[in-house]
């Protein structure tokens, strides 16, 4: 059993598979998405449903109704979004993920505004939008975030990883830690875990929990739901005869690594009890 005290990994998944091996392995929460290779999108009300039916660990919901980086939407997507917002909630989300911005690169107060006030009063956090803000405004932004009710912010510290972006992620920690969860993010991994917590002193952490592309899969196990539904755990991929125009089509399903999950809870245990 937690405590309030154990540092929690947040595990991003966009397939049944991945939600099942981190829950299993000790996630403390899943941010489900779909379309983790687009960085995120808005998943299905299916699966959200499904997850629900047998997952007991947190689920928030990604809102984002396309691709893309700059996170800039019209009046007709908010309106998509929020529809999909609704639904979600009515079929049991447990919070949203969430981040819009202007032209300038500022918050876009009035779509968070939209967007919170449809969560009716389910948490949610502002998602790495945050890092293409104007970094030397950074606690400007941190403290209008606070202000409009989210309640976490997830951050690689205005760089491509958590890890790059350490310094940056330790002093909004050391700034804002009673106000607001900042969650590091984004290339987080076993390797670098524990420099991440120690210098950063986060009390959660972000992270797909995949093996890297060229290992050999570490998921090397069954995975049974209670209804004894059975989910196998090793990558797929797609061998068949196609024209080369169709193979960039069959690209191989990556899913979260049950023994990654593991080895991340382990360290990071470890260093709440050292604190």
């Amino acid at each position: 059993m937690s405590s309030s005290k154990d540092i929690k990994l947040e595990v991003c998944v966009d397939s049944i598979a991945s939600a099942i091996a981190a829950a299993e392995s000790g996630a403390a929460r899943l941010e489900l998405c779909s379309a983790l290779s687009e960085g995120g999108l808005t998943p299905t009300i299916g699966i959200l449903k499904s997850l629900k039916s047998f997952i007991a660990i947190p689920v928030y919901c990604m809102l984002r109704p396309r691709s893309g980086d700059d996170f800039i939407y019209t009046d007709y997507e908010m309106q998509a979004l929020l529809t999909d917002l609704d639904m979600l909630r009515e079929q049991g989300a447990d919070g949203f993920v969430f981040g819009s911005l202007t032209p300038t690169r500022s918050i876009n107060v009035k779509q968070c505004q939209q967007v919170l006030e449809h969560a009716h009063g389910l948490p949610v956090t502002f998602h790495r939008a945050f890092d293409i803000t104007d970094m030397t405004r950074r606690q400007e932004t941190v403290r209008q975030i606070i202000e409009l009710g989210f309640k976490r912010i997830l951050t690689s510290g205005f760089k491509p990883s958590a890890h790059e972006g350490i310094e940056y992620i330790a002093q909004l920690i050391a700034k804002n830690h009673r106000d607001i969860i900042i969650m590091p993010g984004a290339g987080v991994s076993v390797g670098n875990l524990e420099e991440i917590l120690t210098t950063t002193k986060c009390i959660e952490f972000h992270s797909s929990a995949k093996s890297k592309a060229d290992a050999p899969p570490a998921n090397n196990i069954t995975l049974t739901t209670s209804d004894n539904n059975v989910i196998a755990g090793n990558n797929l991929s797609m061998d068949c005869d196609v024209i080369s125009t169709a193979r960039q089509d069959l690209l191989i399903y990556e899913m979260t690594d049950a023994n990654v999950v593991r080895k991340m809870v382990f360290i990071a245990k470890a260093m709440s009890e050292k604190n």
